[in-house]
């Protein structure tokens, strides 16, 4: 059951943060106030001490998912190196971005936060490789972000989901593609990712010696900047200035332009590296053969995954989920315990 109501004390301390709300939002109309949330799918007891969005930023970092993106690929495969980008990284790089922007823009800070910590909650292991496998061998139209809506309504806390706000949940299913967010912050969680992989995949590139800083066209660094720095703060900048005041969300032309194209000169120089990208056609074969097993033999998976076919989900539905929560190392680890045999060794050896 939930309360309806909050004690005295309780009540004081709720209007004494959404005074502080609505000191910080004041002066602009474009911010989603955290009161006036169109809610949860259950609802849910009133907390004194933490405005809605704050809740769903602490529901999402005490999650499991969120825990197993230090040990998701970013770009480098199951990276040996102690300093290249984890699936982790990559969203605290991105909860950094964001919430810069939208301090600036006078944005709700709290929505921006908890949107950027829960948006890749649903992604692969492998990166875009294990994507792009569950695509061949599963649905042509999965996508690592309606994985991440899904985690948060179907999947964590033992299936019951973690009931998160409609704000937050729109805006990580939206914060790639074509598809905009319905909040000026959901909007920002698009631009702070963009500004976040194409940085950090650089500075990974160099550091694993397929890149020079001075391999960038010299005209994307005359726009943008020479340095790692640099290059965030023109386009962080670029946002704010271009989006101060009004209802849309945007990047000044000449940045725009530039980031595309230095987006455009990673996808040829990085994304699609034999080098960085070697061992992505084993790791497609990794998830086939997990996912052949696994619709095969589904009461193998983990209880959540059996009950949930016995809900009446579909095996392939069920075995896609399991497979997409893998890390890399876990998913390595399953496929040698399922198909690499062991050397026997004798009793007495």
């Amino acid at each position: 059951m939930t309360r309806d109501t909050l004690r005295p004390d309780e009540e004081i301390m709720r209007a004494r943060f959404r005074e502080r709300e609505d000191r910080i939002l004041e002066n602009s109309q474009y911010a989603t106030h955290s009161y006036e949330t169109k809610g949860r799918e259950r609802p849910m007891d009133p907390c004194p001490i933490r405005t809605e969005f704050q809740r769903d930023r602490d529901r999402i970092i005490h999650c499991q998912s969120f825990r197993r993106l230090m040990y998701k690929t970013q770009v480098f495969l199951a990276p040996a190196g102690d300093h290249y980008r984890t699936r982790l990284t990559h969203t605290l790089e991105v909860c950094q971005v964001a919430r810069t922007m939208a301090r600036a823009l006078r944005l709700n800070e709290d929505l921006t936060e908890a949107a950027a910590l829960g948006h890749d909650l649903g992604h692969t292991p492998f990166g875009h490789a294990g994507e792009d496998a569950l695509r061949q061998c599963y649905d042509p139209g999965f996508a690592h972000y309606e994985q991440s809506l899904r985690v948060v309504e179907c999947l964590e806390n033992n299936g019951k989901g973690l009931n998160l706000t409609w704000e937050v949940r729109d805006a990580i299913v939206n914060h790639t593609g074509k598809s905009v967010a319905s909040t000026p912050e959901g909007v920002l969680i698009k631009y702070a990712d963009r500004i976040a992989y194409i940085n950090h995949d650089i500075d990974d590139a160099c550091r694993a010696g397929i890149l020079r800083p001075e391999d960038i066209p010299h005209e994307i660094c005359r726009v943008l900047g020479n340095t790692h720095g640099d290059r965030i703060d023109t386009m962080v900048s670029s946002v704010i200035a271009a989006s101060d005041g009004k209802a849309e969300i945007s990047m000044t032309p000449e940045v725009q332009e530039a980031t595309d194209q230095l987006r455009s000169f990673l996808f040829e120089r990085v994304y699609k590296n034999p080098v960085a990208k070697g061992e992505e056609n084993k790791a497609k074969e990794l998830v086939y053969a997990l996912f052949d097993h696994f619709v095969k033999n589904p009461a193998k998976m983990p209880p959540l995954y059996v009950h949930m076919m016995q809900s009446g989900e579909s095996v392939e539905r069920c075995v896609a989920d399991f497979i997409s929560g893998m890390t890399d190392r876990y998913a390595i680890e399953t496929y040698g315990e399922l198909f690499i045999p062991r050397v026997w060794r004798g009793l007495h050896e």
